[in-house]
């Protein structure tokens, strides 16, 4: 960057950087083990027979970017078939992949979740119904009209398949997961937008509240949880009868919670962040995993940072630049690639238009970690502490400013894998 900006940032001498490995449990289930999990979780004799013969059965699909959600997705659908029912696949996720039904199919095609793989019609359409009223609140809270995806509520049975894990801007009993699944998934954008109406300070009250309404009324037969670990690679699944999910669905959740990828820090001055999308969180990047925000007020935890640079957006992504209003700084690069439409449509849908603010832009990755450690207030100013990621869902392996190597040396979950040295910026000051 010209001008005086480029001027303070080339005057901040930024610090060799340490590469180091976080160790985290590695228990998995094998790629190739995959449908034979799927096949024996569903087949539990506990689980009674709920697909029938000769019926149309609903599988959903979410737009996060959930391991082996292909394999998995095909795999539901060969065991429905194997039951002698037709399965159709459904795009359950709310306002994502810009509202459109043609988005939708695009978003999940991107995973691999297409009619050829998956050997089944894939059924996109933002049209909904409503199956039925919530309860109303003691408080004088009304009860709400809750709707769901047409052809699901149309279909002899829902399996509602989705990924258990701590959400990114509410905490409670059911966050991602089965039941928000049915209330924001399948409620496509109309009923995400109420379920959403309040607010994500009362989401841990709609969220349940909407999902048993749809339990009560539409026709589930199944929940099929997915659980990873930290290395996003899946670890387990959980099939709950619908009178188990109110129930069984909360501890899956502090299993999930358990296998978080955390930064194993307490904080830094500046954390940057390569890249973000809504592949890898509904925020672009997990609160959880890079530390709560001002667009975060109902979350806790995850590292504290005293500022945050963002880098690029995932290609997966498509333009939605979700989380950029938890930065302090992003490229130029970044910022080009921003589609608004499908940027806003999801801020307005979750009332979440904080996270689509857009922080100070630099033309270049150096100034953009220069410019958010010149502006760090209270540091250590000749040791300052960075911590580099490659995105919220791969941390495995970290970059870690010189001034960290004595305590990732007293910790047993890291391991260092190299000696302090430049940052690989190219000529254009960029890191790749």
């Amino acid at each position: 960057m010209g001008g005086i900006i480029g001027q303070l940032c080339a005057e901040v001498e930024l610090p060799r950087m340490i590469r180091v490995k976080q160790l985290f449990d590695r228990d998995r289930i094998e790629g190739e083990d995959i449908p034979q999990a799927v096949f024996a979780e569903l087949s539990r004799p506990e689980l009674g027979d709920p697909v029938k013969p000769g019926k149309r059965i609903a599988i959903t699909c979410g737009s996060r970017g959930v391991a082996n959600v292909a394999i998995i997705t095909r795999a539901i659908a060969d065991f429905v078939k194997s039951r002698g029912a037709s399965p159709f696949v459904i795009p359950a996720m709310g306002s994502h992949g810009g509202a459109s039904a043609e988005g939708q199919k695009a978003l999940i095609a991107g995973y691999g979740v297409t009619e050829e793989f998956v050997g089944c019609p894939i059924v996109s359409s933002m049209e909904t119904v409503v199956i039925g009223q919530s309860e109303a609140g003691t408080d004088g809270e009304p009860g709400y009209g809750v709707r769901i995806d047409r052809n699901a509520a149309e279909s002899d049975g829902i399996i509602v398949a989705g990924r258990i894990k701590p959400h990114t801007d509410f905490h409670g009993p059911y966050e991602s997961g089965i039941m928000k699944m049915m209330a924001i998934g399948l409620g496509k954008r109309e009923g995400a937008d109420i379920c959403h109406r309040n607010g994500f300070g009362r989401m841990a009250h709609m969220v349940p509240l909407f999902g048993k309404t749809i339990i009560k009324n539409a026709p589930v037969i199944l929940g099929f949880g997915i659980l990873e670990n930290a290395y996003s690679q899946t670890c387990k699944f959980a099939a709950l009868r619908p009178e188990e999910i109110a129930e069984k669905e909360p501890p899956l959740l502090e299993e999930a919670r358990s296998h978080l990828p955390i930064i194993l820090f307490d904080k830094t001055d500046v954390l940057v962040v390569d890249r973000i999308g809504k592949d890898i969180s509904g925020d672009g990047m997990d609160p959880n995993i890079t530390g709560a925000s001002p667009c975060s007020p109902f979350i806790t935890g995850g590292i504290e940072a005293g500022r945050t640079a963002i880098l690029d957006l995932t290609e997966e992504t498509h333009g939605a630049a979700f989380g950029t209003g938890a930065a302090h700084t992003i490229t130029r690069r970044l910022f080009n690639k921003i589609d608004y439409e499908a940027t806003y449509v999801n801020a307005v849908t979750s009332r979440g238009i904080d996270f689509v603010r857009i922080p100070c832009i630099v033309e270049t990755d150096k100034e953009a970690v220069q410019l958010a450690l010149r502006t760090c207030v209270g540091n250590d100013r000749d040791h300052p502490r960075i911590i580099r990621i490659a995105d919220s869902l791969h941390t495995e392996t970290i970059w870690i400013s010189e001034a960290m190597e004595g305590e990732a040396k007293a910790n047993k979950q890291l391991q260092i894998l190299t000696e302090p040295q430049d940052w690989p910026f190219n000529q254009d000051g960029n890191l790749w």
